[in-house]
């Protein structure tokens, strides 16, 4: 029987090479066999468009656009660290951000502390740029728009660019490369809790990585209720054999909705996993153990997760993370990495 299907599996896989060679040949080809004979990247052009539209929906109602701000902050920053500065520069987004900032001043603040800190950052890098920029019409009616912005609250630092100061730094790369080496994925913990201060701590320091204009597309949903656990960790392929013994798991969730345009689709994937790097590593500082799980575009199990999880379609799953401290007794994989001059090409 088995001898059987190997069989039938590769006559198939026969008949299929010619099959999938013509329609790759071109880009109409390409698109007409996705429409009709595959699924497989249904879920994704949904969720893309739902994104794009969203946030163009807030651009039309002129509501609230968080993504927006931080967005247009971001540039107005590289515009004023620019060497040499430009006498003028952000005219084709100054009166959009003002605007956007405006909105969100006006919001009920005492019931979203979420983002006062962004405001006091947009406040901050506004307050700059007016005192730095060369007058022009439109730079002049933002100002004036803006002086009339009362903010209510501030910081004692002023969240402006700065010169990054030459010192040693924190962490030598030998200590630095010890701690990578020794991070392995750990599949088998300990029925110990983890406290959420650790998990926060983490989650700090993942948000320090780098994001496209610093948007931060992405948010960790952490399940630490052993009921959710049990449901949730169950649901990516590739955590049969442990997924009874994971204490907590934490879903990487991306947000289409911070772009408007499709071309900045993979900024979820980029920034979410640069931001769950830096997780890992710190969770290994504090102790603890992770193993990042992938997730496997697949319907059915889009549909069940976006169920447990209560996911809007504009939300993408990007990964999963299991943490928790690691049984001294159960192993690890040895994963023998690519050597370097292999992985390694210099121009």
């Amino acid at each position: 029987m088995f001898q059987f299907k190997q069989f039938i599996k590769s006559i198939l896989l026969i008949l299929r090479l010619p099959f999938l060679r013509i329609f790759s040949t071109t880009f109409f080809l390409s698109a007409f066999f996705y429409s009709i004979f595959s699924r497989a990247f249904w879920r994704e052009f949904n969720s893309v468009l739902r994104g794009r539209y969203l946030y163009l929906k807030r651009l039309h109602e002129k509501s609230e656009n968080v993504f927006l701000l931080r967005r247009n902050v971001h540039r107005l920053e590289k515009g004023l660290l620019m060497r040499p500065r430009r006498p003028v520069f952000g005219l084709k987004y100054i009166e959009e951000l003002v605007n956007v900032y405006e909105r969100l001043v006006s919001k009920d603040l005492e019931n979203d502390e979420s983002i006062v800190d962004q405001l006091i950052w947009a406040r901050d890098v506004l307050t700059k740029y007016f005192s730095v920029v060369e007058n022009n019409t439109i730079v002049s009616n933002c100002r004036n728009q803006f002086e009339k912005i009362d903010i209510a609250f501030g910081s004692k630092e002023k969240k402006i660019p700065f010169n990054q100061p030459s010192k040693e730094p924190p962490v030598q790369y030998d200590q630095f490369f010890k701690l990578t080496k020794n991070r392995r994925s750990v599949r088998w913990f300990l029925p110990k809790p983890v406290p959420r201060e650790m998990i926060d701590r983490a989650i700090l320091a993942a948000v320090q990585s780098p994001s496209s204009c610093n948007r931060l597309p992405y948010e960790f949903r952490v399940i630490d209720d052993e009921k959710m656990v049990k449901e949730v960790s169950t649901i990516p392929m590739g955590t049969k054999g442990f997924s009874d013994n994971i204490p907590v798991i934490i879903a990487v969730v991306g947000h289409l909705d911070a772009f408007f345009n499709e071309r900045d689709r993979h900024l979820i994937y980029i920034d979410a996993s640069l931001a769950s790097m830096a997780m890992v590593l710190s969770f290994e500082t504090m102790g603890l153990s992770t193993c990042c799980l992938n997730w496997p575009d697949i319907p059915k199990r889009e549909k069940k997760i976006s169920k447990a999880l209560n996911l809007e379609r504009k939300n993408r799953v990007i990964m999963f993370m299991a943490v928790g401290w690691a049984d001294p007794e159960g192993k690890v994989a040895y994963s023998e990495k690519k050597p370097l001059g292999v992985i390694r090409k210099y121009n």
